[in-house]
């Protein structure tokens, strides 16, 4: 046994190979779920970053977008581009913020909280008929590693 391995302790590779199944299994999983919001939007004509973006200012309220794009690990520009297309659709406007000078504050409006709570709803009820056969403490379990697989990935620059 290497000396890695003995600092992780015994199954830390068979542990570690799990975990390479984890993120064999997230990439499509992302993917699919990306072309199936981009299969449903239409109705609300959203693309997968605005609803990203929308889903993010329903969750936590106004926000900048450099707060945004350290949230979901996206670039700045990137969420620059998709706040630019909700505010074009009048989903999303700019006010001060008290806090920064510069950085004003996107929050959602009336037009977006509807668009975005719509998409939500259809998501809800498309996952809703998975079925019965996960329990609650599978799904806590897989959330629990998703979140640290993503805080030990936190110092990942996405700029």
């Amino acid at each position: 046994m290497s000396e890695s391995e003995t600092e992780r302790g015994p199954g830390a590779e068979e542990l570690t190979d799990r975990l390479v199944e984890v993120f064999d299994l997230v990439g499509p999983l992302y993917r699919r779920a990306q072309r199936k919001v981009e299969q449903d939007a239409p109705i609300e004509g959203l693309s997968v970053g605005v609803r990203a973006v929308l889903n993010m200012l329903r969750e936590h309220g106004p926000m900048t977008v450099p707060q945004m794009g350290r949230a979901q690990a996206l670039s700045r520009q990137f969420v620059q581009r998709m706040i630019n297309d909700a505010a074009a659709r009048h989903l999303v406007e700019f006010v001060p913020n008290p806090a920064h000078k510069r950085s004003s504050l996107i929050r959602l409006t009336e037009q977006g909280r509807a668009a975005i709570t719509a998409v939500i709803d259809r998501e809800r009820a498309v996952l809703g008929q998975l079925g019965g056969d996960l329990s609650d403490a599978e799904v806590a379990v897989c959330i629990r590693v998703l979140s640290r697989l993503l805080r030990f990935l936190d110092n990942v620059d996405v700029d």
